[in-house]
């Protein structure tokens, strides 16, 4: 029985006079809106529960000869660093802690010259940096910690002017008031809103902590002050003019903390970066064969030029008949490279059917290069090449190949060649003729041993030849294959 209908009502309402007689139609209908009134009674309702309310219980005092359970505290009789703390008034080591001793821990680790810093705290500070969006959002993480090594803390007095020119900078302590309503990006010229609200504190404040100190950070977006966690400055180190000085200047309202990244610290970060990533493509493009006797000048005019790119497995990066793109000089991963064929398909006893098929031709593996002579000369591509794998390549556009000097370009005209451009189609029905024998050949291997070893009873107790063929081990198996 449904535990969501009264029956009760159910069987009376099923019984109700008038709906069956043949009365008068004035009586029925009464007896009709007396059903329809009665109707949703049988629907039984769900009890709406209050929630319960919890007593305190009071304490049991233990009776004698037990004692009473509790928590067990590490033995610190003999740790001094706590009992300092407790003489002073402090929270134990084994108390969580709060935000504002965190933060006081952070300026305090900024204070010290960044060579006297303990990896711990150079961590920390990582860590804190990471919180900050306007940092995350255009500094890579390695990026950010290489910089969290060299971050300084600046004290700046109430009235003093910021000037934000020769690095970027963060309030962790007081307020401040822009010059100018926009501030530019860290890197870029787009201008945007630098005052923000961290997006999230994890591993750093816990949510409590953070609930409370978001309350008190939130600052309207019509509102130009710069307040804990707000931003401003650059990383680019430019010719400043007045204009551009007013621009990064901030006046503190109040006496402030403020983290610095000097520009200079990153400029030479990024220029180490560029040297070996140039460095690395100057070694690839050495190592492709076309390459190897190339001067090293004309090979840095194509290293200024090269981009990464990645390509997914079964990528087709060009198809036969097309013009490239790009030049390509394969850093990791291998392409497989096709040849188009037209191939025969039986459909009954006497009749065939012409089919387009993709021959696979070879590869081509790490440090080589293809797509020169594609792309200077506009030739279409005599082949298909698909990637095998995950393949890494620096590539060159041909936007930026046209633009090369004439004679770099008769230099890779003349060392380059087409790529598998010595393949014929004599080759390739050669190549597709003799895999196509095979395989049939395989085929009728297989098919004529698993008959003859059912029909002989090599194997008895099988029931199907199929069960048979398969439960053979596999060194058997080649064995009677190759005879």
């Amino acid at each position: 029985m449904s535990k969501y209908i009264d029956y009760g009502q159910l069987n009376a309402l099923c019984h109700m006079r008038g709906l069956q007689s043949s009365q008068s139609s004035y009586s029925i209908l009464s007896a009709h809106n007396m059903f329809i009134k009665q109707y949703p009674k049988i629907f039984l309702k769900k009890k709406t529960r209050l929630p319960k309310l919890f007593k305190q219980e009071e304490k049991r005092e233990p009776t004698e000869g037990t004692e009473e359970l509790q928590p067990q505290q590490p033995d610190d009789s003999h740790n001094i660093a706590i009992h300092v703390k407790k003489a002073r008034g402090g929270p134990t080591l084994y108390e969580p802690k709060k935000f504002e001793e965190k933060l006081v821990e952070f300026l305090d680790i900024l204070k010290k010259l960044p060579i006297y810093r303990t990896l711990r705290e150079h961590r920390t500070v990582w860590k804190m940096l990471k919180t900050i969006p306007d940092l995350t959002s255009q500094l890579t993480d390695e990026h950010l910690k290489t910089l969290s090594r060299s971050v300084i803390s600046e004290t700046w007095v109430k009235g003093s002017t910021v000037v934000g020119n020769d690095g970027f900078y963060i309030i962790l302590k007081g307020s401040a008031r822009p010059q100018t309503k926009a501030y530019k990006d860290l890197i870029d010229e787009n201008e945007s809103t630098s005052s923000f609200i961290p997006q999230s504190f994890q591993g750093f404040v816990s949510n409590e902590d953070f609930k409370n100190i978001l309350a008190e950070m939130h600052t309207p977006s019509c509102d130009p002050m710069l307040r804990q966690w707000s931003t401003f400055g650059t990383l680019e180190v430019t010719a400043q003019t007045e204009s551009d000085t007013k621009e990064y200047s901030v006046i503190t309202e109040e006496d402030c903390e403020i983290l610095k990244i000097p520009a200079k610290d990153y400029v030479r970060l990024k220029s180490e970066n560029i040297k070996l990533e140039n460095k690395e493509k100057m070694k690839l493009i050495h190592k492709c064969p076309y390459y190897e006797e190339w001067p090293t000048l004309s090979i840095c005019e194509l290293v200024a030029l090269i981009k990464w790119k990645k390509f997914p497995p079964g990528y087709v990066i060009v198809e036969s008949g097309k013009i490239i793109s790009f030049v390509a000089y394969i850093n990791s991963g291998y392409c497989n490279i096709y040849r188009n064929i037209v191939g025969l398909m039986k459909l009954q006893p006497k009749k065939v059917k012409k089919n387009q098929k993709l021959v696979c031709m070879g590869k081509l593996n790490e440090k080589e290069s293809f797509g020169e002579i594609s792309v200077l000369l506009q030739v279409p591509f005599t082949c298909t090449i698909v990637t095998g794998k995950e393949v890494e390549m620096a590539i060159i556009e041909d936007k930026d190949l046209f633009e090369l000097d004439p004679v770099t370009k008769q230099l890779m005209l003349h060392t380059a060649k087409p790529t598998f451009g010595h393949l014929k189609d004599e080759d390739v029905k050669n190549v597709y003729l003799e895999r196509e024998q095979k395989k049939e050949w395989k085929n009728f291997k297989d098919k004529t041993i698993k008959n003859s070893l059912y029909y002989n009873g090599i194997i008895p107790g099988f029931g199907k030849w199929d069960h048979c063929w398969t439960s053979i081990p596999r060194n058997l198996k080649d064995t009677l294959i190759s005879y």
